[in-house]
């Protein structure tokens, strides 16, 4: 079965120059973090270094571009870094990149490596399709904070991915909620890879293909299918 993705007029007016890359996975195999996989965040910290050469990672144009989009719909990209961004800067610090899972460090790496914003889904956990909205402001979204369950609703215009059941990534690829993370039980997974120009469409798909091997390496005989890009222009 292909899950259904679907981006609202808001959000294309909103970034005309949005393009997005679905790969749909399923006969996974994830566990914990393992040394292939740290080897993986290593290089991709390493490539970044390279590809930043010296500078900050605000200062990539496809962050500064992010940047500008999340202000635009009301957030402050400062304190509320897309996923891409905080993860650059976690990889050049001295804690470097977290180690979650293997399919989360899997697709970690090419984020970093490629400074695109990479979230993973479980397919499982998702109910209905997948919806990319600006938020009414009432929409539900269930967190942790503190230990404990808690709903959080998102500011009204944000920008919010959803499915039938509630928000499950809030501020576009900030922060994701974990009722549909990846964990080490699942089997069937939905990657999304985020890009707005200036970055070519050809480097969001290039990260895509990457991807899709990697997990084809670490999951042999997976059924992995890369979907075409689909762009806002």
């Amino acid at each position: 079965m292909t899950l259904t993705l679907t981006v609202s007029d808001d959000v294309r007016a909103l970034a005309p120059g949005f393009t997005h890359v679905v790969i749909e996975a399923h006969g996974l195999v994830n566990g914990p973090s393992s040394d292939a996989g740290s080897a993986l965040l290593d290089d991709a910290a390493r490539r970044l270094a390279v590809r930043l050469d010296g500078r900050a990672p605000h200062e990539d144009p496809h962050m500064a571009a992010w940047r500008e989009t999340y202000t635009a719909f009301g957030s402050k990209p400062s304190r509320t870094r897309n996923s891409a961004e905080a993860l650059a800067k976690r990889a050049l610090s001295e804690a470097g990149l977290p180690r979650i899972n293997l399919l989360v460090d899997l697709y970690n790496a090419v984020s970093v490596a490629h400074l695109i914003p990479v979230g993973g889904e479980d397919i499982d956990r998702i109910e209905g399709g997948m919806r990319l909205i600006r938020a009414t402001g009432e929409e539900d979204f269930v967190t942790v904070a503190g230990g404990e369950e808690t709903v959080e609703h998102p500011d009204a215009g944000e920008v919010v991915w959803r499915d039938d059941a509630g928000v499950t990534c809030r501020r576009w690829n900030w922060r994701q909620g974990p009722r549909t993370r990846l964990t080490e039980r699942t089997t069937s997974g939905l990657f999304l890879l985020e890009s707005l120009a200036p970055m070519p469409v050809a480097e969001v798909t290039a990260a895509a293909t990457e991807l899709a091997e990697l997990l084809a390496k670490f999951s042999p005989g997976a059924d992995i299918a890369v979907r075409a890009p689909e762009s806002s222009a």
